[in-house]
């Protein structure tokens, strides 16, 4: 089984209109979280949409026939799924990428859970060290900042990975008060 972190940007929130900026990928160790080699970032200013897509494809497991070999982590996942399979299925010689058609960890819920239970407030930026919203890249994309679009990708998987690795050392714990609880 892999599991890996997953996450793209856009330029907008509309899987029609707006387009995929970035695919960005990797491995997670199962069972503690930690991040296994290095992060993979597909541009679509140096390949285009379809070529990003191809590549994301070809080269990570996403495009297995075992659907365990490419568990997507991440947060808000509904987000990339619409995204991916929408873009990948305009195009005929692409594999179409549903990531809620396969085995997925969905961290969303148990950040809304963490912010008891109020979705405003609940975003990564609010929960961990990242920085800010995904909100300037659209700014940067379209003045061609591709510096500060790399800069905050990797600062999100950094905090992402970092929160996701204190998870599982927490999580465990959570359950055995909550045995306890059942006894």
């Amino acid at each position: 089984m892999g599991t890996y972190y997953l996450d793209i940007e856009t330029d907008g929130l509309d899987e029609v209109q707006n387009k995929i900026i970035t695919i960005q990928y990797v491995e997670l160790e199962r069972g503690t979280g930690k991040q296994l080699g290095e992060l993979s970032i597909l541009k679509e200013w140096e390949l285009g949409e379809k070529e990003m897509l191809r590549r994301f494809i070809e080269d990570s497991p996403i495009g297995s026939k075992y659907p365990f070999d490419f568990v997507s982590v991440g947060y808000n996942l509904g987000f990339e799924h619409k995204f991916l399979l929408e873009k990948s299925s305009r195009y005929d010689d692409l594999f179409p990428i549903s990531i809620l058609a396969r085995p997925c960890i969905d961290l969303r819920a148990i950040g809304i859970l963490m912010n008891k239970g109020e979705f405003k407030n609940s975003g990564l930026d609010k929960l961990t060290g990242k920085k800010h919203s995904g909100s300037p890249l659209i700014e940067w994309y379209e003045t061609k900042d591709y510096q500060n679009i790399e800069n905050y990708i990797q600062n999100e998987t950094d905090e992402f990975v970092k929160w996701y690795e204190w998870l599982h050392k927490e999580m465990p714990e959570l359950r055995n008060k909550w045995d306890k609880e059942l006894e």
